[in-house]
């Protein structure tokens, strides 16, 4: 019974101290984007720029995914959920120079950082979470993200209009450091499965990267990130610009923004419980990319004519499903990673899901300039959603109808 009672204190202990990494992760990946009409304004950039921007985050995070593996297994789950946080206030810090240069540095530095922090801290889980509820306890640990774009939609507009947007950089800067330093008192505990003796080699990168094609499930998987990834990059780079080009104040846009992230948060653990109990969690996935391609093309139609509550409640649409797939999938990619690399296959999913937060941004920046349109570029980029849905929920009914699984 002891035994018992100290392992539900550790998962609780491991679901806060992650769940407060993913927020500051989150946050710090997302604020420069949730900011971007001031820090383009000021600089006198064009909104096509931030297509670039966050492209160049998930080209950066995609290497660091494919080769943190290894450094998780060496240094431990813990200690590499600190380094993240470290760089990412790095990375904040820099953008806050106001140097384009610097900023493109901040996009490299940071994707790093946010890159880490979801492998490291699906490692750590994945040693305590009961099998049976780890959809559930990803999905709770995934609700940070959406609690960190909470944050960066309220606090970001709000104390740029009162200070300015390099001193909301460098507060939320602070932030990340402050807690790297909290962490160091758990790593003892969280990092005593660490193998000191690993070394980090080049091929790392392929093995990371080809480990999850060796099965059909991890394969739909890594699909499935692409698409849904991709679509959350867009949507949280480009969805408040899209608000102010409308003719919407920043205040505005980011309180509708927030709210869209506000309905994610139930979302994900909802999705997590229904993907633990009475749905499988391939079927729960294909559903919510259904739901994604469909508010993506009602997103399509906005104009300045909408009522704000219409706005919102499709914005929330969205977010309840582009934004809360996070804890199913990485659970699943967790179950059904080799023993002792769940950091590795993790990190290869991810990995996928990082050349989608590259693609789609790029193709919905270069529909921008050539047409001026953003509905567009949103109702595009909804529709590798639409096919990840119908492959997986052929791929679902395909093993009911005898075919094996």
């Amino acid at each position: 019974m002891i035994s018992r009672g100290r392992e539900t204190n550790l998962l609780l202990l491991a679901l806060g101290a992650m769940f407060l990494q993913q927020t500051f992760a989150s946050l710090g990946r997302s604020l420069p984007s949730v900011i971007a009409p001031a820090i383009i304004t000021d600089l006198r950039l064009d909104a096509t720029w931030v297509g670039v921007y966050v492209s160049l985050i998930a080209l950066s995070a995609l290497l660091f995914q494919l080769g943190c593996g290894s450094f998780i297994i060496r240094y431990g789950a813990l200690r590499m959920s600190q380094v993240a946080l470290l760089l990412l206030a790095v990375g904040l810090t820099a953008a806050s120079s106001g140097s384009v240069a610097l900023l493109a540095f901040s996009a490299i530095i940071g994707g790093g950082g946010s890159a880490i922090s979801t492998p490291a801290s699906s490692h750590l889980l994945g040693r305590y979470s009961p099998p049976k509820y780890a959809p559930l306890v990803f999905s709770v640990k995934q609700t940070a993200v959406p609690a960190g774009l909470l944050l960066a939609g309220l606090l970001g507009p709000a104390l740029t209009r009162w200070t300015s947007w390099s001193v909301t950089l460098n507060v939320a800067a602070a932030g990340c450091l402050i807690f790297a330093i909290l962490l160091q008192g758990t790593r003892a505990e969280f990092d005593a499965d660490r193998v000191p003796s690993r070394r980090f080699k080049v091929s790392d990168f392929r093995t990371t990267f080809t480990s999850v094609l060796a099965t059909a499930d991890l394969r739909n998987l890594s699909i499935a990130c692409f698409a849904f990834n991709g679509l959350q990059t867009v949507f949280t780079s480009y969805f408040i610009i899209y608000l102010v080009e409308l003719g919407y104040s920043l205040s505005l846009a980011g309180f509708v923004f927030s709210v869209a992230m506000f309905v994610a948060v139930p979302c994900r653990i909802l999705w997590g419980w229904l993907g633990s109990t009475s749905l499988s969690p391939r079927s729960m996935l294909g559903g919510l990319a259904l739901g994604m391609a469909a508010s993506t093309l009602a997103i399509g139609f906005y104009t300045s004519a909408w009522p704000v509550l219409f706005l919102g409640i499709v914005a929330s649409c969205l977010s309840a499903t582009a934004m809360s797939w996070h804890g199913v999938l990485l659970a699943e990619a967790a179950r059904l990673a080799p023993a002792g690399m769940r950091g590795m296959a993790t990190g290869g999913v991810l990995s996928y899901g990082q050349i989608g937060g590259l693609v789609l941004p790029l193709a919905y920046s270069a529909l921008l300039y050539a047409t001026g349109s953003h509905g567009l570029g949103f109702a595009l980029c909804g529709v590798p959603a639409l096919v990840v849905g119908v492959l997986l929920t052929r791929s679902y009914v395909k093993p009911r109808d005898g075919a094996g699984s």
